[in-house]
């Protein structure tokens, strides 16, 4: 590799994002690079606040140092990001720098050699046009004789310029509580969070904001890891209190091999910056997210039904037909068969990888089933579970070797049910041609893509040791080459991605994606808070949401069908209800609400959010700013008492609204009311809350 970059060879090299820049230096006669300055354009105009002191106690200086990616050895006292192993046992590497790679404002690589292992290390950076996110990763290159046992591999180390401390905020939770926001002050000590369940898991989301401890309101940076598989992100109180986070992907045997000739890459890891604190930084994620739909996202995300909730696994022709007339009547635009459609599925049981229709459950036949569906004006959708096999099902008996299991040993039902090793190409190309021949025999334009189990009994025995499989990444490797399939071969097909609601939400999975399933809880409150700390880190228009009769699971305060359907209206609306039971009354105000949310969901999606108080204050709020300015939608909820009456009785709850020009006018479109910006923004909208009215959609028109 070539030197090329700034005069001085040492850096530093520049990357500007849209508002940011991003400053890296080599250091101690180029043994490491380190971080020179990291914040809005201008800030590495000074002497660096990361700058340590050459001075250092029982530490090495690398390991005080704000070092971009570093191996153990070089760094063997405060973490380092790259831990090898030779054959002999011997761990750490001594590289050097060996040449850069620079694209003005744009690109970054920057190359270190260890000569004894012959191991090749490239440090990635890449801006993204139009964002403040800038990715970076690590290619690994064995040019050696001898193979090399890789036992950690991030992707980058992160150095944040906090003063007195850290203020963490994470998304974490459980099955059917995911996405719940919470906060922690680091000011010395280690704070990590993982999973290794092959997939980012229900208890954390690959996610992590940084901010000064106590101040709440100030710059944060975040990062986010683009990882589909096992992971891991860890934040360190380092010597002098910075903040340096780690993260990368979790080798599911300890270690990963890398041979003589090999290459690997490790996952990209975006990180972000905004002034503007938590709320700045939501933005910044949901313009990358935008940025990664591509051409899809200017597909409309249209409103659908989905049938589970109201009939389980008894799907049979004539009541999904009645559950569609009445969907349709409300105006619904997609009709979605979940779980149960197919043969042998009667309950958890059976069926998993017998992708055939059920011909008892569809008599008059699966395409004239669809044609009746489509009848009606609505496009037709179904639930898959590509990587799940059912024991009893026709695919194990013909390959009970496509699951994952480990010699000799007794294999563990998750929901009744194995997982394929989609980490094969046969299983892959078995799943592929059965999405094919379901989406190209049958007039199938949306698909829920489900996962319902984690890995358990991870082996694939006959392959050579276990040590030298990657099962993990070859899993994410076939994952990701199925949906590369569907993107391609079938474009118009919106996909869904779900592993037992929030299981597998990260970007790799967003850029494949349509919309994603955030939790299977969609009960009011309890789902406000999933919502409100999913917005956090994802965008809207990726936020499918539904309208469902489920009562509160963790929180079981009772809501307005309006607080429901103003919630669902917050990402991509839908509805999981039994609408067979619903009365004229109710059926007539959903058709409103889902004519309201058509009025506005361009602005939703394609618009500028802010996140207005939170689910533990009396009152929330989502503000969607329309590109330009010319609409300003606000979906809010009263999450306190329902009997009518606030601290003053008769005066209405205020939000103070974001973001607005104060000197213009707004009217909303509903009252006909005007306001100033300045108003809003001062004094807040006022929203008069009552047991039958404690939700709204406000839409306000800029004058």
């Amino acid at each position: 590799m070539t030197t090329a970059g700034p005069q001085d060879p040492d850096g530093p090299w520049l990357l500007h994002t849209e508002h940011t820049v991003y400053a890296v230096r080599l250091a101690a006669e180029g043994r490491w690079a380190e971080l020179a300055a990291w914040g809005p354009r201008g800030a590495e105009t000074g002497p660096s606040p990361l700058d340590w002191s050459r001075r250092t106690h029982f530490i090495t200086p690398a390991d005080a140092a704000p070092a971009e990616f570093i191996p153990y050895g070089l760094r063997p006292f405060t973490g380092a990001d790259l831990t090898v192993r030779r054959p002999g046992g011997e761990r750490g590497l001594w590289w050097t720098f060996t040449g850069a790679e620079y694209e003005e404002d744009s690109g970054l690589r920057l190359e270190f050699t260890d000569r004894p292992t012959g191991l090749r290390t490239t440090l990635c950076y890449a801006t993204v046009p139009g964002t403040d996110v800038l990715l970076r990763w690590t290619e690994l290159h064995n040019a050696g004789s001898e193979a090399l046992h890789l036992e950690r591999l991030d992707s980058a180390g992160v150095n944040v310029p906090v003063q007195g401390g850290a203020r963490l905020t994470y998304l974490a939770g459980q099955w059917s509580q995911e996405f719940g926001r919470h906060q922690l002050d680091l000011r010395r000590g280690r704070f990590e969070m993982s999973s290794t369940q092959g997939a980012p898991g229900h208890a954390y989301a690959p996610w992590l904001a940084v901010q000064d401890a106590g101040d709440g309101d100030g710059p944060a940076y975040g990062v986010a890891l683009e990882w589909s598989g096992n992971w891991h992100i860890t934040a360190e109180a380092e010597p002098g209190g910075a903040i340096r986070v780690r993260a990368g992907r979790v080798p599911h045997e300890g270690a990963v091999l890398l041979e003589p000739g090999g290459s690997l890459d490790t996952p990209r890891l975006a990180c972000a910056f905004s002034p503007q604190g938590l709320d700045g930084l939501s933005r910044v994620w949901h313009r990358y997210e935008r940025r990664l739909a591509g051409e899809r996202l200017h597909r409309t995300r249209k409103v659908l039904y989905n049938s589970w909730e109201a009939t389980g696994f008894a799907v049979e022709a004539e009541a999904q037909l009645e559950l569609a007339t009445i969907a349709a009547g409300l105006g619904v635009e997609l009709f979605v068969v979940d779980d149960g459609w197919f043969t042998g599925r009667h309950d958890e049981k059976g069926g998993l990888g017998d992708w055939q229709p059920d011909p008892a459950a569809f008599p008059a036949g699966f395409d004239d089933f669809i044609a009746r569906i489509r009848a009606t004006g609505m496009d037709f959708g179904l639930w898959v579970e590509p990587e799940a096999i059912s024991p009893a099902s026709r695919l194990y008996a013909e390959h009970p070797d496509w699951v994952y299991r480990i010699e000799g040993r007794p294999a563990t039902l998750v929901r009744e049910q194995l997982l394929l090793d989609l980490g094969r190409h046969d299983v892959q190309d078995f799943v592929i041609g059965t999405l094919d021949r379901l989406l190209t025999d049958h007039d199938v334009t949306y698909l829920k893509w489900d996962m319902n189990r984690p890995p358990t009994e991870r082996g694939r025995p006959g392959a050579g040791p276990a040590g030298e499989q990657d099962l993990d990444a070859a899993h994410v490797a076939g994952y990701l080459r199925v949906l590369d399939h569907l993107r391609d071969r079938h474009p118009e097909v919106t996909v869904e991605g779900c592993a037992g609601g929030g299981g597998r939400i990260e970007h790799a999975t967003l850029a494949r994606t349509d919309v994603v399933w955030p939790s299977d809880n969609t009960a009011p409150l309890d789902r406000l808070a999933i919502q409100f700390g999913y917005l956090h880190a994802h965008a809207p228009h990726t936020m499918s949401s539904w309208v469902t009769d489920a009562p509160g699971v963790f929180d079981p305060r009772p809501r307005s069908l309006a607080f429901r359907f103003v919630l669902a209206a917050a990402g991509v609306l839908g509805i999981g209800a039994d609408l067979r039971h619903w009365t004229g009354e109710q059926r007539a105000e959903a058709a409103s609400w889902i004519a309201r949310y058509k009025e506005v969901r361009e602005v939703i999606h394609h618009g500028e959010a802010r996140l207005l108080g939170t689910p533990a204050d009396a009152g929330c709020a989502v503000q969607y700013d329309a590109p330009g300015g010319d609409r300003t939608v606000v979906a809010a909820w009263s999450t306190g008492r329902l009997d009518g009456a606030p601290l003053v009785p008769g005066r209405a709850v205020r939000l103070r609204l974001r973001g607005l020009d104060p000197g213009a006018r707004y009217r909303d479109t509903a009252t006909g009311t005007e306001y100033s910006g300045a108003h809003l923004l001062h004094y807040g909208l006022p929203l008069a809350w009552t047991a039958d009215h404690d939700a709204e959609l406000v839409t306000l028109v800029r004058r």
